[in-house]
């Protein structure tokens, strides 16, 4: 009888790690709020993106366009997510003017913010605010260590919006972020999130997925579960969910980390959107 129940408990542990280990992250570009948006306008939105993070039981979210005001909104409609990031401008917390955080939210009660940081993607990683290459605005990557509280395990999170006009920024960018996260995160599992603003066959996409060191796996084709959802997350400035042939926003995945499911969310509130890109869901197990 001991020996029945002793394995029956050991059943039990391995059953409920398996289900801890799953992690639900999101890639999210929320749109900066621009009053020019009229009706979509960021206090006409903010309850459907913050809903959209909820009801799809984001654990992680790499937001892309976030300025202070929005990340500040978010929290307090999301109060079970901390917030991690700095604005692209000055490197601080509380940029003035207000500008872009490429922030990360992460579920407080779930994970541990062990160690985190931000570069920025120029000649000049280290370098506060500077536009790199052919780029037109200062862009980053925000990156956090994670421990999470009910495996022990560690994971690294990368998010970025790369430049939506430098085409020679965009592919150096790829080749840094590769080449920093190798270097920031080793062997440990990765997730990056982010804006690429390029298309699977243009050359950036094609230097992160390149076979040999520091390559990062698409979650859209890594995923064992069919894509759900458009292919296109890009919605022409709220106009269609989804355009397609325009996937521009993505979660790679590197060391070992499973793709179980994978989405472009469509959602939409009597035919408006919340934000003028489709949120990226990805199921993964590390």
């Amino acid at each position: 009888m001991v020996f029945r129940l002793t394995l029956l408990a050991m059943l039990a542990l391995v059953s409920a790690s398996a289900q801890t280990s799953q992690v639900q992250v999101m890639s999210f570009n929320i749109r900066y709020p621009n009053p020019d948006d009229g009706a979509n306008f960021w206090p006409q939105r903010k309850e459907m993106v913050a809903s959209t993070i909820r009801f799809h039981e984001a654990d992680l979210v790499g937001l892309q366009e976030a300025f202070k005001m929005q990340l500040d909104e978010l929290q307090k409609l999301l109060p079970d997510f901390a917030v991690f990031g700095v604005s692209r401008t000055d490197g601080t917390e509380n940029p003035n003017p207000d500008n872009e955080f490429s922030a990360i939210l992460y579920r407080r009660d779930r994970f541990v913010l062990v160690d985190g940081g931000t570069f920025w993607l120029s000649e000049h990683p280290e370098k506060v605010g500077v536009a790199g290459w052919d780029a037109a605005l200062p862009r980053i990557v925000t990156w956090a260590k994670f421990k999470d509280q009910r495996t022990g395990k560690m994971l690294f999170h990368f998010n970025t919006h790369f430049d939506h006009k430098g085409k020679k920024a965009r592919k150096n960018s790829a080749a840094l972020i590769r080449t920093k996260i190798t270097e920031i995160a080793g062997n440990a599992a990765v997730v990056l999130t982010g804006d690429f603003n390029c298309r699977p066959e243009d050359k950036p996409y094609e230097v992160l997925t390149a076979a040999g060191q520091g390559q990062l796996l698409d979650a859209f084709h890594e995923s064992e579960m069919p894509h759900h959802g458009p292919d296109g997350t890009w919605t022409n400035s709220f106009k269609i969910a989804g355009v397609p042939g325009q996937r521009i926003d993505y979660i790679f995945v590197k060391n070992e980390v499973k793709v179980l499911k994978h989405a472009a969310l469509s959602d939409s509130w009597g035919g408006r959107l919340p934000s003028d890109h489709l949120p990226v869901l990805a199921k993964i197990e590390f």
